[in-house]
């Protein structure tokens, strides 16, 4: 049996003296929010590292909606998950279509497309916010959930369609010639070839997708107005309006919030990787 050699012993101690204060400074935060979710209100700022009366009652309170702020908590968690869901979908039905005639089908000017909606990223989103909400006042589309769907495709988009661009020129091009000699039609290209290999970067782009839009607040804020209809993150900013805010409460709500996320991320992790870096496959 080799024994590790001394350079390598070396490495490994240098990666953890870096990488577990790195991970214990991110999950400060977390372990904090916790906290504030098992604590009574007049216990939240005690500054102990654990309550003296741990308390599940927060979590209660927020799951049947008994505060003034958390009326519309189940209708605002249902909003996040179908504006998140639908924007991933329609920005993967976008990108996809649009990398595949880019780099399978050298469709003239492509590039240059894709080019022109990378350069938006120039522009810090929050600067076009105010742009985004004259263009939807514009269209009759304000207060309109379809308003934060069509920008938030709009931002996911250029990201969405280099990354599965880049995925697919990874492909073999001898593939593609093997299913035209045998009399594919492009759509049969694109179903039957394309698709079943670009699995790992479908997956990694649909998941950043949803994910932005779940996360999003600006947009969110302006572009939506009424409890009914905005999406639980803006719902959570008005418990900052209140001169006493429940920040028990909040955090609760937040954690409650952070765990669909969580969720799938951890089960599409091994796609994630492989999806927004190498490509789909290997030479």
């Amino acid at each position: 049996m080799k024994l590790p050699s001394l350079r390598a012993i070396s490495t490994e101690a240098k990666l953890l003296l870096i990488g577990i204060p790195v991970l214990i400074w991110t999950l400060l935060p977390i372990y904090h929010m916790v906290l504030f979710a098992i604590s009574p209100k007049e216990s939240a700022f005690s500054g102990k590292l654990w309550p003296d009366h741990p308390t599940l009652r927060n979590f209660e309170i927020v799951f049947k909606q008994e505060h003034y702020y958390l009326h519309h908590f189940w209708q605002q968690l249902w909003n996040s998950l179908l504006i998140a869901v639908t924007t991933g979908a329609l920005t993967l039905l976008i990108a996809t279509f649009a990398a595949f005639a880019i780099s399978r089908l050298k469709v003239h000017g492509g590039r240059i497309v894709m080019n022109m909606a990378l350069f938006t990223y120039f522009i810090p989103a929050a600067f076009l916010a105010v742009p985004m909400y004259r263009t939807m006042s514009i269209y009759g589309l304000l207060n309109n959930q379809w308003s934060l769907i069509l920008a938030m495709v709009a931002i996911a988009t250029p990201y969405s369609i280099w990354v599965l661009k880049q995925a697919s020129d990874q492909l073999p091009v001898e593939l593609d010639e093997a299913a035209i000699v045998d009399g594919a039609s492009p759509m049969q290209l694109f179903w039957l070839v394309y698709i079943p290999l670009m699995a790992p970067a479908l997956v990694a782009i649909g998941t950043y997708a949803l994910l932005l839009a779940w996360n999003e607040y600006l947009y969110a804020f302006l572009l939506l107005s009424k409890d009914t209809d905005v999406t639980l993150p803006v719902g959570l900013g008005n418990f900052l309006a209140a001169d006493d805010s429940p920040w028990e409460l909040l955090m609760t709500t937040g954690l409650i919030y952070a765990l669909p996320p969580a969720a799938i991320y951890y089960a599409f992790r091994r796609y994630m990787v492989s999806g927004l870096t190498a490509g789909a496959v290997k030479n």
